[in-house]
């Protein structure tokens, strides 16, 4: 993407803050977005740079908008095998498995989803959140398997975005914790903040961050010999903070089975059911699956669900754990 776009302000836009005059203008793009744009300095008025979303403008201003991108945002296409659940002329329905990161970062550039991608789909995605999120309208944690809707073209991605914004897209997920949370049913409602000792990890704060809202149900609580308790649980995000199940789960006391950066650096048994240890001794990263999508589809004015089927060392476990108590 290579363009200028240029606006010359109306007596009736006169007084608008400039990122919801220019969400207003140019509807395939989102007003965080054109935020992102306005913070790099990517927008001017009557010629002179502007970094504040909240700028007023006046009547007759010149704006420019400069939509390019450096040549080192360029994405490196892979050939990765991508598991597609769903796809339209609009949106695709991937299910992630575990282990791929979203989109590149530091120390990954090259095997994530968004390299898989570019490599199946060039440029036939959205470009809202530039060169390195082609179609990205949002993410699941690297070892957090599920699913993720990525959008063909940017009015499916604005009009997906702005579900998220206004919290009506439905999203399930099953994960095994330790333990039994207590209340066994509830709605979890905190500010979700970076942990001050380490920054790629967040917390639950009573001052700052944002909002965060999980609603939880513990579906089976697995009591069984030489095996710690464990429990199967869904949770109803209402918010999409970075880790927010992990945090919220450990809030309440709880942590995701092989989730050892929010759960114990290690877990260690006095006494241990062989077979599950077998299988416990093999997992990598948290049990967590983004199971179910609902959304209003973009362009079909219509409602449509996405289920995924659990993965293999989820149900291994899963099927062992209820093998026991049967």
């Amino acid at each position: 993407m290579n363009k200028t776009i240029n606006f010359l302000v109306t007596k009736t836009d006169a007084n608008k803050r400039i990122d919801i005059y220019l969400s207003k203008k140019i509807v395939h793009l989102t007003r965080s977005f054109l935020k992102k744009l306005i913070q790099r300095g990517q927008v001017k008025i009557n010629n002179f740079v502007i970094y504040s979303a909240s700028t007023l403008i006046k009547s007759n201003d010149n704006i420019n908008l400069d939509l390019s991108q450096e040549e080192e945002n360029k994405l490196t296409p892979k050939k990765i095998d991508l598991n597609i659940s769903y796809e339209d002329k609009d949106i695709i329905i991937i299910n992630k498995p575990k282990g791929m990161v979203v989109h590149p970062g530091a120390g990954n550039n090259k095997n994530t989803l968004a390299n898989a991608l570019n490599y199946k789909y060039k440029n036939q995605l959205s470009s809202i959140n530039g060169n390195l999120r082609p179609g990205v309208v949002h993410r699941i944690d690297k070892e957090t398997s599920g699913l993720l809707v990525i959008a063909k073209n940017n009015l499916s991605h604005a009009k997906l975005a702005e579900q998220f914004s206004n919290h009506t897209i439905k999203r399930k997920y099953q994960c095994l914790v330790w333990g039994v949370i207590r209340p066994l049913s509830g709605r979890i409602e905190t500010l979700i903040s970076r942990n001050k000792k380490n920054r790629q990890l967040m917390t639950v704060s009573e001052v700052k961050g944002k909002k965060a809202i999980t609603n939880y149900k513990t579906i089976k609580v697995f009591s069984i010999k030489d095996i710690p308790r464990i429990s199967l649980v869904e949770c109803r995000l209402e918010t999409g903070r970075t880790h927010q199940i992990r945090v919220h789960l450990k809030f309440k006391g709880a942590s995701i089975i092989g989730d050892y950066q929010y759960g114990k650096k290690s877990k260690k048994f006095k006494k241990i059911n062989a077979e599950f240890y077998r299988i416990f001794k093999n997992i990598k990263g948290q049990i967590l699956h983004a199971q179910t999508l609902e959304f209003q589809h973009p362009t079909k004015n219509k409602w449509v669900k996405f289920t995924s089927e659990l993965p293999y060392e989820f149900k291994r476990m899963l099927n062992l754990l209820e093998n026991l108590t049967s």
